[in-house]
């Protein structure tokens, strides 16, 4: 006999259904599965037996061909242990339900008790699944939740195998949909967060320059020596950051799950990422990719910040390929068979020693370096790259009087108040533009009609070009920096002490740092 079951393959954030057709032939021996499937797949039936066993059935001992189409698609992953099994006891004959089982989506991997183990990218696999008018989906409980955020489709959580038997041979009855109110739960939601910017002493500029980085959007690199506090503040940017609106909150729950990363019983990702991973990272790792490619860690901080500490232990071609991602927020990865696209939308923190000694620039230890080793150490980071990063901010050791201060400092919540603030003035600023919503992610042409100067601005930033021999590539993130300044301050117009404070902001420009 024969049956169709149909299940889900996730490409990129998106999911794509697949048809699990199981065809049993009373002549004939052995299993087959054809379409692509990885060994995971291939694996499967071992596991669909003895889960089948475990709920009183029988696994067919006569030929079985299961094929997943399209067949030139690439399948992969342990979940579609459920609609093989499903399809296996339909095409058998030991349920009687096969025209039913088209009318649902299934999707679950199968321990060898029966048991359903969770899955990735359930939620991509409900939209889907809602978009092609499937009447359920049946998936793991501990995806239940995830799923149900899509409205209009019936989402069952199972435990077992034996529930989804029991849900068909009992004309659907036994399982209860799981409902969950988006909207209302991301409202109730409040995002916590263990750190704080008052628990931070001394450091005020530091302080302002995340400010203005989290306001814009800007990229930003930390530059000073060990124990100076660059890591602890930059851990607290996420703190003062605005918080995710629904849709955002929505897309980076998609990318989150087709990683694997949702904790168990999730449902939105409620505050916004951040990723710090280590300076041993691959290329692939950092931006996606692999053979089934998946999304990277600049992807997973999507909507956030991604961190890198000491920046110039990255490996050069790890940094290099972040390169076409920073401008266009989004990447790219093209495979034989497949091109995939994943959201990349995030704020660089970095951070770095001056030297291999770490004590260039610094007011009371003198740098041990040869001549010329400043230079070369900035060097493991190329002009492209750093050209790319608005804001460069030295840090200086805190003093002992500011440590041993028992005054509080400003809290993350003040803080956060303000780039609200600023943030707003930018929503309004650009809502006619699609996909800008930030001063950092303004063009050429959004640049001169927004940063207009006058006549005493325009002569200090000549000035300043000429005298501290600040690049070209110098200009433009002055003047968007500058714009976030003045959102900051409530100003209409780019005023001279806004342009004054941004060109503070460029110290580790090749011709000014390191000589």
């Amino acid at each position: 006999m024969f049956v169709k079951t149909f299940g889900s393959t996730v490409i990129g954030v998106r999911a794509m259904t697949i048809t699990v057709e199981v065809n049993w032939n009373a002549q004939g021996k052995d299993y087959f599965i054809v379409g692509l499937p990885d060994s995971a797949i291939k694996e499967s039936l071992r596991r669909v037996e003895s889960a089948i066993k475990s709920g009183n059935y029988d696994m067919p001992r006569t030929k079985i061909v299961v094929n997943l189409a399209p067949a030139d698609v690439r399948k992969s992953g342990t979940a579609f242990d459920l609609p093989i099994a499903m399809g296996v006891l339909g095409a058998s004959e030991q349920l009687r339900c096969g025209e039913k089982l088209q009318e649902y989506l299934l999707m679950g991997e199968l321990s060898l008790d029966g048991e359903v183990r969770p899955i990735k990218g359930a939620l991509p696999i409900a939209i889907q699944a809602r978009k092609e008018r499937f009447r359920g989906l049946i998936l793991p409980h501990a995806n239940a939740r995830e799923a149900g955020m899509v409205s209009d489709l019936n989402v069952y959580g199972v435990r077992h195998i034996r529930e989804v038997i029991d849900f068909f041979e009992q004309d659907e009855h036994g399982l209860e949909p799981v409902k969950v109110n988006v909207r209302e739960e991301f409202m109730e939601s409040t995002p916590s967060y263990d750190t704080d910017f008052a628990e931070v002493k001394g450091q005020e500029n530091i302080k302002r320059a995340l400010e203005i980085a989290a306001a814009g959007g800007h990229n930003v690199i930390l530059i000073g020596p060990p124990g100076a506090g660059k890591t602890m503040l930059a851990r607290r940017l996420p703190t003062i950051l605005p918080p995710l609106t629904l849709a955002e909150a929505l897309e980076t729950t998609k990318i989150h799950s087709v990683a694997g990363k949702l904790p168990d019983h999730a449902t939105l990702v409620n505050r916004r990422p951040f990723r710090a991973p280590h300076h041993t990272i691959s290329d692939t790792a950092l931006v996606g990719g692999g053979s089934i490619p998946q999304p990277g860690e600049i992807s997973l901080a999507h909507h956030g910040v991604l961190f890198l500490d000491e920046l110039p232990e990255y490996k050069r071609t790890a940094l290099e390929v972040m390169r076409q991602p920073m401008e266009e927020r989004k990447v790219h990865i093209s495979r034989t068979r497949t091109a995939v696209e994943f959201p990349a939308s995030f704020m660089l923190v970095a951070s770095m020693n001056p030297c291999p000694c770490g004590y260039y620039n610094h007011p009371e230890k003198e740098c041990s370096c040869p001549p010329g080793m400043v230079q070369k150490y900035l060097n493991r980071i190329s002009g492209p790259l750093l050209d790319r990063i608005d804001l460069h901010v030295e840090v200086t050791p805190v003093a002992f009087s500011e440590l041993s201060a028992t005054g509080s400092d400003e809290p993350s919540s003040v803080i956060r108040e303000r780039v609200i603030r600023a943030r707003a003035v930018q929503s309004a600023r650009f809502s006619a533009t699609e996909g800008i919503y930030a001063n950092a992610q303004m063009g050429s042409r959004l640049l001169k009609e927004v940063c207009e100067l006058d006549n005493a601005s325009r002569n200090l930033l000549r000035v300043a070009m000429e005298k501290l021999s600040l690049s070209a590539r110098a200009y433009d993130r002055i003047l968007k920096v500058s714009r976030t300044i003045a959102d900051l301050s409530g100003k209409a117009s780019i005023l001279p002490e806004h342009i004054a404070e941004a060109i503070q902001y460029r110290g580790l420009d090749r011709e000014s740092w390191g000589r």
